[in-house]
């Protein structure tokens, strides 16, 4: 007859068999204390620098992004400040016609009549002898001019925006060039024992890698 405490003792060994898990992940191994080796002298000067990227894409954005190797995103950076530059211009464009286009309206000399260079104005055919069509000719011209000339600073801003984010990003990139993101998720087995109640227990040690 088996007795209670053989029972007992089987039953633990069960448990042991299906409980006992030990998970060592890679970042508890961290916490083990390990002796830093010096680089060498030639080793420590190819170490890659996000000091470097971050003032190379100061000095000539996209430098940065060629020194982190990622070629691809000085394209999308030169197009970035091509596209923004282009909306500068053509914004700037428009708010000097028609900051010149109100000067020359309201500045009394018949001979000044660039206002007549804007396609709106021609096309309404404004009867300037009348004054509430001189005075809608005034405030749009007013309004446009302020519309375009919001339009560039905002533009010249996010100019400065984009320059700043290019640095950023050759920083970000040079900071994370030497990490690692392999997808190592492996699971090792293996039998140990251990000791319980001064004896020897037999179980599965397992191993987890993230």
């Amino acid at each position: 007859m088996i007795s209670r405490g053989s029972i007992l003792k089987y039953f633990l060994v069960v448990i042991q068999l299906l409980v006992v898990v030990n998970l060592r992940a890679q970042l508890v191994e961290a916490d083990t204390v390990r002796a830093v080796q010096p680089l060498p002298e030639k080793e420590a000067e190819e170490v890659h620098s996000p000091r470097k990227a971050t003032i190379y894409s100061a000095i000539l954005p996209g430098l940065g992004q060629v020194y982190n190797k990622k070629y691809w995103k000085v394209p999308l950076i030169y197009i970035g400040f091509g596209t923004i530059g282009y909306f500068i211009n053509w914004n700037n464009e428009n708010y000097q016609l028609f900051k010149t286009g109100y000067q020359h309206l309201t500045d009394g000399n018949p001979e000044t009549q660039d206002y007549l260079k804007i396609e709106a104005v021609r096309r309404n055919n404004y009867n300037l002898d009348s004054p509430t069509d001189f005075n809608n000719l005034k405030t749009a011209l007013s309004k446009q001019q302020d519309y375009y000339r919001r339009n560039r600073d905002l533009l010249i801003i996010s100019f400065v925006g984009f320059y700043g984010l290019n640095i950023i990003d050759a920083s970000v990139d040079a900071h994370l060039f030497d990490f690692d993101i392999s997808d190592d998720l492996t699971l090792k087995w293996e039998p140990s024992m251990i000791n319980f109640d001064n004896n020897f227990v037999y179980c599965l040690n397992f191993r987890f890698n993230f």
